[in-house]
Formats: structure tokens, sequence, C-alpha cells
């Protein structure tokens, strides 16, 4: 799967780490940036570039990490049929991608540890859509927004 990854610069580390993740789990990682430390730089750029390949590339999920997750999640679901979730916890993972389709997975580098982020993604990696009429009412009637 294409994978498309992005971060400012408090999820930067965690951003190269995930890159590495990914490719040992046998994906095709994209890096939209930033590519080099810059404490100055701005989550809207990358969650929207991340977004835009997203929806470019039928199939493909994009991971996005910033301080708190929250920047990244409300730039990301600015694009009708980005479906970003902002994930703690493997519980969250899970319910954002079985019940939600979720395409975009946005973290906190701030309040979640390396350890369980590496869980969170591989759960929402691993995890199906799971196709209930009332789920896909739900994301049609997400898509019909705005």
């Amino acid at each position: 799967m294409n994978i498309y990854i992005g971060a400012d610069h408090n999820g930067f580390e965690d951003k190269n780490r995930t890159a590495d993740l990914l490719k040992s789990l046998g994906h095709q990682v994209i890096d939209e940036g930033d590519r080099q430390l810059d404490r100055e730089d701005d989550f809207p750029v990358y969650a929207a570039d991340v977004a835009k390949h997203v929806l470019n590339d039928k199939g493909s999920r994009g991971i996005l990490i910033c301080g708190s997750g929250q920047g990244m999640v409300m730039a990301a679901n600015r694009f009708k049929g980005i479906r970003a979730s902002i994930c703690w916890d493997i519980d969250e993972a899970f319910l954002s991608r079985n019940d939600d389709d979720s395409n975009v997975l946005c973290l906190s580098a701030k309040k979640t540890n390396w350890r369980e982020m590496e869980k969170i993604i591989q759960l929402w990696l691993s995890t199906p859509f799971e196709h209930a009429d009332r789920f896909i009412r739900r994301i049609e009637e997400l898509d019909r927004i705005g």
C-alpha cells in the first residue's frame, strides 16, 4: 500500500521512525515532509499535501504527526473525501478504521510515546472497514457535507 506521511517539527522524529516501520511492513512510503527539522515550519502544509495525495491515489492512506495531533486532523479534514482521525490508543485506531473507514491517521507527538504509536499504526493499518450499512450511510452523509 502507498502511505503518505507528513509531520511538523514536533513530529519530525516520529515521522522518520514511522517511515522505517512502514517500510519494514512492506509498504511504499512517500514522505511529504518536512524533510529536515525546522522549528518554524507549519503543519497545514504537510496535512494538505498528504490529504491531496490520498485523494488522488485510490487505496492509499496517510499518516500525519504534530504536537497534539489536533492541528493535523483539522487541516486534513478540510478536504472532501478525507476521513482523518486522531488516535491516542489502539481502541480509537480500531474504531476509526472499522466504523469510519479512516484514510488518514493523525498522531500526537507530545501525548503518545513511540511504543504506543507503533501499536496504533499497526492496528490502524491492519483493521479493515466493516462495510456495515449504517457505517456506509454515515460516510455518505459526511461526503454530502460542504
